[in-house]
Formats: structure tokens, sequence, C-alpha cells
């Protein structure tokens, strides 16, 4: 076997910087694979794993739904391809979404995390901060997370686990193989998200 395939989705927002966290996990886990820039429904279809990256949800999810991914990233989700979603990619996991300021939003989503969505819970970019989580139930019981316009899960459904609170807002859920954070991993220097994620990966495989 050649290793695992993992793709970040290469339409906006902070792709680089996922690529180099992946493939820094997977150095320091000893895993084999490849880590590439994904933009078409063609490589998505060879993927084993899947990273969708903030920026702009709308944008991103607009972009997507253009060019077909959307439709084979949810044939995906549904064979059971592990996917992690930050901010924006959470916003675009999940199956409603309501803005603090301006209400009820209509964009593309992939409707497969069971959960709600608050876009800019925490503010606009002016009001963007650190601030240290625990994610105990996947093994990491410190991190520090980078928060830019983030959103917060405010409903969840029963298939949901939360993973971690911030001021009791939700910032980190999973189901199933999914995993949603509002904040950013790959902004920081600590892999851990980014190796559970790997790992998480692998067995599927």
């Amino acid at each position: 076997m050649s290793g695992i395939n993992i793709g970040i989705l290469a339409v906006q927002g902070d792709v680089a910087e996922n690529v180099s966290a992946t493939r820094m996990a997977m150095d320091d886990l000893g895993v084999e694979g490849i880590v590439s820039e994904v933009k078409n429904p063609e490589q998505i279809a060879d993927l084993d794993g899947l990273i969708i990256p903030g920026g702009e949800s709308t944008v991103i999810g607009t972009l997507s739904l253009v060019n077909g991914s959307l439709k084979k990233i949810k044939e995906k989700i549904a064979s059971g391809m592990p996917v992690l979603g930050t901010c924006a990619g959470m916003i675009l996991l999940s199956k409603k979404i309501k803005d603090r300021v301006v209400g009820e939003m209509e964009q593309p989503l992939l409707d497969y995390l069971d959960i709600q969505i608050e876009r800019n819970t925490f503010g606009r970019q002016k009001e963007s901060f650190e601030a240290d989580i625990s994610l105990e139930k996947i093994g990491i019981p410190k991190f520090r997370g980078v928060f830019i316009r983030a959103p917060s899960v405010i409903d969840t459904g029963k298939n949901v686990e939360v993973l971690s609170k911030i001021d009791e807002k939700i910032v980190a859920v999973k189901q199933g193989n999914i995993i949603g954070t509002s904040f950013h991993p790959e902004l920081t220097e600590d892999l851990s998200i980014h190796k559970y994620f790997v790992n998480l990966v692998q067995k599927k495989n």
C-alpha cells in the first residue's frame, strides 16, 4: 500500500498552512502518504481524507458548487471518508446557519454535520483572539485556539459529540468521522488536531 491520500480543499482560505501542518503531522507519526491541494471532483474521488480550511464560507461553498466538488464531497462523506472542517470549513459542513448580525443565511452547504451554526459569534476581524481550550474527548487536554471571525455551534443533533466549549459556546464537534472546529488549528505550531485527523484517516483505511 502506498499510504494515505489527504486532500486540502483549495478553493480559498488557509490552504498552504493546512498542507504544511498535515505533512508535518504525518512525518511525526511516521505515516506514509501524500497531501495535496484539491480543486475538482476527479481529485476528490481519489481521497482517503479531506480538510476544508478556514476562509470565506460563502465563497468556498459557491465556487465548490460551480465545479461539482460539493456533490463529490457529499458522496465521499456518505461512504465514510473522514473530514476536518475548520472555521469556514465547519460552516460548510453544517445543516443550518445564521449570522449574529443579519440572521438566517442562505448559502451552499454540505448539509452533513447535524449542527446549527452562528456566524461571527465572537465578532468581526478586529475581535480575533487566541485562547486555551480542551479537547479531552479526543485526547488533547490543552490546545491554543486561534479564533478569527469565528463561528460557534448553537444547536447540535443527537449524534453530535461536543468536543470543546469556550465561554459556554460550542467551538468543536465530532459526528462519526467528521470533525468541525470554530478555530484555526493550522495557524498554530501545535499539530495535535492534525495528528488526530491523520490517525482517523489511517484507521479508516
